[in-house]
Parts: C-alpha cells; structure tokens; sequence
C-alpha cells in the first residue's frame, strides 16, 4: 500500500497545461517561479508519502468515534493535521492580507491531489474550509474577514458547509432550518439559528478548537425556495473579548454517519439552537445565500473532481505494483511455458494503460480548469467564462474516472482485490461518494446543459469545441468525437428541457472526453517533441506517449458512440413500470 507522488507527471503537466509559466509573469503570481512550484510540489509529495499516506489504512479501520456529541479522530491524525499547519501547506493561496502565501489556485490544487491520494477522507477537511474561505472573501464584510479568515487560512480552525437536511436532500430550496435577527441586548445584529443539517463533513473533530461553520437558512417572511436562503457564519464556539474560542454556542453533534468509505472524515449530523442559543453573522445580503453558496460550491465541485484523481493514482500505483509482482500463467502462445507476472498478460496490460491514461487525463483536466479560474483572478474573463463551462467536467467526469479506475483497479488484483487487507477494496469504497457528494453527477450534467449551453447561446460551449478542433488536427479520432460533440451541442441548443436532459449525461461525458483528449494531445506533442530535443527524463516521456496515444486511440472513439444516446430525446426512457 506504499504511495509514490507522481511528481515528474505534475509538473509535466503544471508546464504544458496549467502554464504556470504563464502566471508567474504576472505580479500577482510572480512567487510562483519554477523553483518555487517544483519546490511545493516535491515538498508536498514527500510530507503526503510520508505523514498522510501511513494513516490512509489507519482511518479505514478505525473510524472517527462519536461520544456525547464529541468525536475523537484515528490515532495519529492529530499530529499530523498539526503539521500540515505548521509547514502552512492550507495557506498557498490564501489571501497574503490574511496570512496566506498568494500563491495560484492550481498549486494549491496540486496539493490537494497529492494529499488525498496519501488519504483521500483525511484530506475532505482543507477542502471544505477552502470553500469557507472564498465565501468569506467574496460577500464577507472587512470586520468578519480580520477576525475568522487568518485561522482559517492558516488551518488553525476549519471550515464546513451545511446545506444539506433530512428532507431536503439535494433540493436545497426546501431547508427548513431558520435564522431570527436578535433585535436587543449584547447580541442584536446577530441571527438565532435553529434547524438540522446532516452529511456534514467534518462537522465535528478533535483537530482544531474552533468549527466555522457556514450554514444555510431561512429568515421569517422570506419566501419559500432558494430565493429566501440567507448565510450565516456559525462558529462552534464564540470567541471571548481576547479573540479565544472559549464560548459554547449552541451548536451540537447529534450523530456521525457509518458510510461506505472515507472512513477518515467524519461526517456529522449537527443540530443548531437546541436548548442553548446559537447566534450567526449574516455573510452577504438577506436572501442573498444561494449567491454565496455558488462561490463555496464551485470550489468544492472542482476538489471534488480532484478527488476522483486522488483515488485514480493511489488505485492505479497500487494495480501496477501487484501486477508486476503477481506470477501467474505462461504467456498465450509462447512455447516458454513459464509463468509470468501478470503485467505481461494482455487484458492486464490494457486495464492497467487504461487505469493510467484516464487517471493522467482527470489530472490534466482538473489542472486545465484550476488554471482558468487563476487567469481569471489575473483579469482575462475568457478564461473565468471558460473555468464556469468545465467545472461540471471535471467534478462528473473527474469522478466517473475515480471510480472506474479503482474499479479496475480491484479487477487486476483478482481475488485478492477483493479482500480488505490488501487495499483495493478500500479505494473502491472511497471512491464511490465522490460522484454523489457536492452535487450529484447528474445535477452536474443538468447544469451543463441548462445553465451553462445557455450562457452567450451556447458560444463558450462552442468556442471550447472550437479549441478542441484546433489541437485535433493530427488526431482523426480526437476530429470525429468533436464532430460529434458540435452536432449535439447544436441540437442541445435548440431542444426542449425534457430532450436536453434526458441526453444530458452522455452529452457530459462526451465533452467531457474531448476536452481530455485535447489536453492528452497537447501533452502528446510535447513529449515527443522533448524526446526529440533530448530534454528531460526519455523513460517518463516514452510512458507519456504511450499513453497519450492509448487514450486517443482507445478512450476517445468510444465517447464518439454516444452521440445517439445524447440525441435521443425524452421519448427514450419510457416511464418505469409499477413494481408489483
């Protein structure tokens, strides 16, 4: 179960997609030189191989323990969440007026990747407080920034997002939860909060000894709907004249779920004002929270498509490792009738190229969006527009991939893949939320084609396409798929609701698949040409090419059958039969 970071791939991948190159010569981003970026991503490789990886089996077995509304972490995550605050590894692109470091989003990102593929569940914590943090920089007011954002950036305290409640599901718009102003006294300006939240990550831990919790609810008259939500800041605790988290505010761990996987993140149903006030700051306008809610999800989708990375390197290192060690059969055909390690059996050799090429193809996909939402902060709103139409890429189909792949991954361990001791199993089942969580992969692909094919009349979906055209020249399965995908889109634009969304998910996956062939190819090219030049390491450049050239020549035609499936229309899917 030992995990090597694939450093040589991510930087490979931060220079010829990322073009982190091309924000360093920024003032914003002048930090990130190459020095620095291959510094953070050595450095983060090291610590997640050696302090988050050890623990990934530690936290499978031996699961957060709840007791009276408390919850004890696995041994060993204490000390090591320490650590990664004290190296500020949560701090990189974190606002420098607040204690973080300004560095790019996308490296921040690459820490991330690398963490969770150490110990996927452990890492769900930085994450959400990213969330927290861009929440609180977009529609915080200066006074709640100074006082919550420098703990939060540092990772002193973290951050959650409570939306979801029991008979809400993912129809956010049907919370009940409430939020009544105080109008007298020490506290007036402040909100009572009441209501139940549940799948509350990191909800409750003994990691930090403050809980911000951002949490969504409804103040008296507004309407029903999402348009009444408001949100509010919730600390676990309030902080005393000093600043110190020394003040119970009211707010309780009912329960943590037993799940699956991602044994190593709690996750918590949290009641609010039960007995005991629970007050919160308004963050943004009343009625304002969907608004804001939109700036923590967007961040939290595209880590979520990260993780589907995550677990698709840690399955795949571990596939290729068993393979290459496992004797068993002679080779078909071959009068030398000795066994053979596994990897030398052709269907073995076309899961685990496979399992490789779509896990290289989720990171560049995920890196490539990461990157546009860092040129947008640098002023070029193609690029932001351009980060809006692939975040539902990446968080569905970065996390379909997570799942295949880890999938695969149990396959090419046989048998033995299905038992715990030896691992697969484990990134099977952690693995399998990722499409569910932050919106499922089909909410993402009714977003695709709802909200995001209708912004500028389908034009940045097309101009995607468009650039998906100019690097497919030398690819003529990369041109047919985006044929294919231009044809959908312009039946997509015209179609009505109940025809998009039927064909919504293959229309998702289809562009999806393109736009990671684009980013294969462009990768393709560079490694030839570096093989050509003789420049940088020939055996990780061969590997590039092979599979760079697996995932066009094999990935890609398949996304192009799809096409009858996106344009076949509501009609298709005939109301199921009554279960008798």
């Amino acid at each position: 179960m030992t995990y090597t970071p694939p450093t040589t791939e991510q930087l490979f991948v931060l220079d010829h997609i990322a073009r982190v190159d091309a924000m360093a010569s920024h003032d914003k981003f002048a930090a990130a030189t190459p020095d620095m970026v291959e510094a953070i991503v050595t450095g983060i490789g090291d610590f997640a191989a050696e302090v988050y990886a050890p623990l990934n089996r530690v936290g499978d077995v031996q699961n957060p323990k709840w007791d009276n509304g408390k919850v004890t972490m696995p041994p060993g995550f204490k000390e090591a969440y320490r650590q990664f605050v004290e190296a500020g590894w949560g701090s990189l692109d974190g606002p420098g007026e607040y204690g973080g470091q300004d560095l790019p989003f996308t490296l921040a990102t690459v820490v991330i990747e690398t963490l969770g593929s150490g110990n996927m569940g452990f890492t769900l914590c930085p994450i959400l407080t990213a969330g927290a943090i861009h929440a609180l920089m977009a529609y915080g007011t200066e006074e709640q920034r100074q006082t919550w954002l420098p703990k939060l950036v540092n990772g002193e305290w973290n951050g959650t997002m409570n939306l979801t409640e029991p008979a809400a599901g993912s129809d956010v718009g049907a919370l009940r939860s409430t939020a009544e102003k105080v109008t007298e006294g020490q506290h007036a300006g402040l909100y009572r909060i009441k209501g139940q939240k549940i799948f509350i990550t990191f909800g409750e831990h003994d990691l930090t000894d403050n809980i911000v919790h951002l949490v969504l609810a409804r103040t008296p008259g507004a309407p029903e709907g999402t348009r009444g939500i408001s949100l509010f800041l919730v600390p676990k605790y309030r902080l005393d004249a000093a600043g110190n988290p020394t003040i119970s505010n009211g707010v309780h761990c009912a329960s943590i779920e037993h799940k699956l996987g991602i044994h190593g993140s709690p996750t918590a149903v949290m009641v609010y004002g039960d007995g005991e006030d629970c007050l919160g700051e308004i963050v943004g306008d009343e009625m304002g929270g969907m608004r804001a809610m939109f700036v923590m999800m967007n961040n939290a989708r595209l880590m979520v498509g990260c993780q589907g990375v995550q677990i698709a390197e840690r399955a795949t290192q571990q596939a290729q490792r068993y393979a290459a060690e496992r004797v068993q059969s002679s080779l078909a055909g071959s009068p030398d009738r000795t066994p053979v390690t596994i990897d030398q059996h052709p269907d073995v050799r076309r899961m685990l190229w496979r399992m490789r090429a779509q896990t290289e193809a989720a990171r560049a996909l995920t890196y490539y969006a990461a990157a546009q939402i860092d040129f947008g902060k640098l002023g070029d709103e193609a690029a932001a527009m351009r980060a809006e139409i692939l975040i539902p890429l990446v968080k569905a189909h970065a996390t379909d991939i997570g799942c295949e792949v880890a999938s695969l991954g149990v396959q090419v361990h046989g048998g033995m893949g299905f038992i715990e001791e030896t691992g697969a199993a484990q990134h099977y089942r952690d693995a399998r939320i990722a499409p569910i969580y932050e919106g499922t992969n089909g909410i993402q692909a009714a977003d695709l084609v709802g909200r995001k094919l209708g912004m500028a009349g389908g034009d940045l979906v097309r101009g995607l396409i468009d650039d998906i055209a100019h690097g497919a020249a030398d690819f003529p399965e990369l041109q047919q798929l985006v044929d294919a995908c231009r044809a959908v889109t312009d039946w997509m634009v015209n179609a009505n609701t109940g025809d998009r969304l039927a064909g919504s998910y293959p229309y998702l996956t289809m562009l999806s698949t393109a736009t990671c062939g684009w980013l294969m190819a462009l990768q393709h090219k560079a490694a030839k040409t570096a093989l050509d030049e003789g420049n940088g390491d020939a055996a990780f450049l061969e590997a590039k090419v092979a599979s760079t050239r697996f995932y066009l020549q094999q990935i890609v035609p398949a996304a192009t059958g799809l096409a009858p499936s996106a344009l076949a229309g509501d009609a298709a899917l005939a109301p199921l039969p009554a279960l008798g």
